[in-house]
């Protein structure tokens, strides 16, 4: 497996609606994996492929029961009532703000296998699911922040965006001697 660049706010590969996969392929699995790992490293919880700088309608997440990749992701279903929670982003580091979500969630989606999964996602996971279908529609959770929350984000990104040249978060030897440390493989 191996670490990807995560793509950060300027590159405009995460404003670009993705392009839906039509076979899995052996390729999209081991980028699905490479996409995990660096998931991981990176102390997230979901990624989507443009943040690692591909055009696939790709995303991984995992909050519970282990891992999902989920390939051509659509949410079929909102119900229940919305919730402001606090969010943030691997492609947007250090900047964080209040998103109303909907709580519960129904997404189809093709796993890694190419068979179709219809699965109902209530709280954190249907929050984080929705997080990464918006990044594969070239939508940012800073998007849907008040006006004045995002000028103060995107002022606070401003200050933070210079770690970044080329718009590309590279992940450090901390970050990956961390992993190490905590047991995870690579």
């Amino acid at each position: 497996m191996a670490l990807l660049d995560i793509r950060v706010l300027g590159d405009p590969i995460l404003r670009q609606a993705t392009t839906p996969v039509g076979t899995v392929t052996d390729d999209l699995r081991r980028l699905a994996q490479d996409m995990l790992e660096t998931m991981y490293v990176a102390r997230g919880i979901g990624l989507a492929a443009p943040q690692v700088g591909r055009t696939e309608r790709l995303a991984v997440v995992d909050i519970e029961d282990g891992p999902m990749v989920m390939i051509n992701p659509e949410i079929v279903r909102t119900e229940g009532p919305t919730e402001k929670s606090e969010e943030g982003c691997l492609s947007i580091p250090e900047v964080y703000g209040d998103v109303e979500r909907p709580t519960r969630i129904t997404v189809r989606y093709m796993d890694a296998d190419g068979a179709i999964v219809e699965r109902d996602a209530d709280e954190l996971l249907a929050r984080c699911i929705q997080h990464e279908v918006d990044h594969l529609d070239g939508k940012l959770f800073i998007d849907y922040l008040g006006p004045f929350k995002r000028r103060t984000a995107l002022a606070k990104w401003t200050r933070e965006k210079e770690q970044y040249p080329g718009n590309i978060r590279r992940l450090t030897a901390e970050e990956i001697a961390e992993h190490h440390h905590n047991g995870e493989e690579l």
